[in-house]
């Protein structure tokens, strides 16, 4: 009998992944998505169902279509800067349409749930190694809004036995080692596709936002995830779930993270080019050094990001870069 998991945002960079693994689990994905931001090319390996989660009636008509087992939740606005300049749409977007998403799955007696959250829900807590237990105290709507979604997930699992597992983590990386799906954002904001738009020409240069942050060298560090690494979690958690055992919050990360100059260093060695890059001042709200820890994950799921090396991220981003992506 064929399982399916509705994942919501399966046309965007993590959930195309995701639904591929997926696929290779043996389960059916059935995309949900409006694709404002994601790519039709990229839904490949299930269907795809058009529609908005501001929309509880179309919801609800996917849900009896499909009979899925279990969510996947990726769909989200997820610009940190945005969210702070229009807090309203996100908090309309992203804690209104979990909550229709909730809902329906609650109504169609779908109770298990894996989360796509931030470790944003952590604000600034600069130089630790953030673990589930860290205090979360939000400084911008993003981080708010996914706090809220975690707080509403524990709200329906008290009324209404609905189960969950929450992913935190910083930066997703790399790209489908088979090159079949990758990332591309319309406008870009990550760091490594920017920098190899930069080497391969298709932007002037990478802008460097601070240099004397009190780093080895100068420059801000960040935990990086091999997006392959990252919805390989997503299936241990659902199975976790599937197998009955209870809700959980895991962090995925390196707990050791990448200066902004490791990363150009790596990508120059990796693609035997040179980054072109300017250095400009710094950006407000920067913290110099944000890591988590991933000691639960690999525990009690058995998770093993092998593939989060800074080498292996950005050869296998070149290799898709290089394909030419969806609209390159």
């Amino acid at each position: 009998m064929t399982r399916h998991v509705l994942v919501t945002g399966g046309a965007g960079y993590i959930g195309s992944h995701a639904c591929k693994a997926l696929a290779r689990a043996g389960f059916m994905p059935v995309t949900f998505d409006n694709l404002s931001t994601g790519w039709r090319e990229a839904v490949r390996f299930g269907p795809l169902e058009e529609g908005d989660l501001a929309d509880p009636v179309r919801i609800g008509e996917v849900f009896e279509r499909w009979r899925p087992v279990a969510v996947m939740h990726f769909a989200a606005l997820s610009l940190v800067g945005d969210s702070m300049r229009d807090p309203g749409r996100y908090w309309r977007a992203n804690v209104f349409g979990a909550l229709n998403l909730i809902e329906a799955a609650v109504a169609a007696g779908c109770l298990d749930f894996v989360f796509s959250s931030t470790c944003a829900t952590y604000g600034d807590q600069d130089g630790v190694i953030l673990t589930e237990d860290t205090p979360q105290a939000p400084i911008n709507a993003y981080g708010g809004s996914k706090r809220a979604i975690e707080d509403m997930l524990t709200d329906f699992g008290a009324s209404h036995g609905l189960r969950s597992v929450i992913f935190r983590y910083f930066n997703v990386a790399g790209a489908d080692p088979e090159a079949e799906v990758g990332e591309f954002h319309q406008p870009e904001t990550h760091l490594i596709p920017l920098l190899l738009d930069a080497i391969s020409g298709r932007r002037p240069a990478l802008t460097v936002y601070g240099t004397d942050y009190a780093t080895p060298d100068g420059t801000c560090i960040r935990d990086y995830v091999h997006v392959a690494d990252l919805v390989d979690a997503h299936i241990l958690g659902l199975n976790w779930l599937l197998e009955g055992h209870g809700s959980r919050v895991f962090c995925l990360g390196t707990g050791s993270g990448f200066s902004v100059r490791e990363v150009i260093a790596e990508a120059h060695a990796v693609t035997n080019r040179p980054v072109p890059f300017v250095e400009g001042e710094r950006r407000p709200g920067d913290a110099t050094r944000l890591v988590c820890g991933s000691a639960r994950a690999v525990t009690e799921l058995g998770w093993n990001p092998d593939r989060s090396t800074m080498r292996a991220m950005i050869t296998d981003a070149w290799r898709w870069h290089q394909s030419g992506g969806y609209e390159r």
